[in-house]
């Protein structure tokens, strides 16, 4: 199984719109990794979000290169502050390939929880819009297998 655990993409600052959703940038970061990872044959069974609004577009414009035959589903448990252990739950009850798609600090603190057993390393950075993508083990161990973030992939 894998899980890619994503960053939202830029969005605007809250003092201009309090739903602070995607810049053009963002909006384009996402669309230049989306479509690279098709292109890399990168597929999902699921693709879940926050359900704040930087969430939800940027697992839309995920979701349809990606997973295109689904709609990403809002799910409880993934806002900057939550614990992880819904995601954890979620986890360990599929076997499918996972795409979560969410925010700082939870995504770093989820990717160090899998790859460390705690929440507190901090072992990747992340930026807006980046994807780490984790795989587990037949033992249940996780693994990076790799990150990619906006600033190297050509526009």
């Amino acid at each position: 199984m894998r899980v890619y655990l994503v960053q939202h993409g830029e969005a605007v600052d809250k003092d201009v719109d309090p739903d602070r959703p995607l810049t053009g940038k963002g909006r384009a970061d996402v669309v230049r990794i989306a479509a690279l990872l098709s292109a890399a044959g990168v597929r999902v069974d699921r693709v879940i979000h926050s359900g704040k609004t930087r969430a939800a577009q940027t697992a839309e414009l995920l979701a349809e290169r990606l997973a295109p035959a689904k709609s990403p589903d809002a799910v409880d448990g993934l806002n900057p502050k939550d614990s992880g252990d819904a995601l954890a739950a979620e986890l360990a009850a599929n076997r499918g390939n996972l795409l979560v798609a969410g925010h700082q600090p939870f995504m770093g603190r989820f990717a160090s929880r899998l790859l460390t057993g705690r929440d507190d390393a901090m072992v990747l950075g992340y930026q807006p819009g980046s994807v780490a993508c984790l795989e587990r083990a037949d033992d249940g161990t996780w693994s990076l297998e790799w990150m990619l973030r906006p600033d190297v992939v050509p526009g």
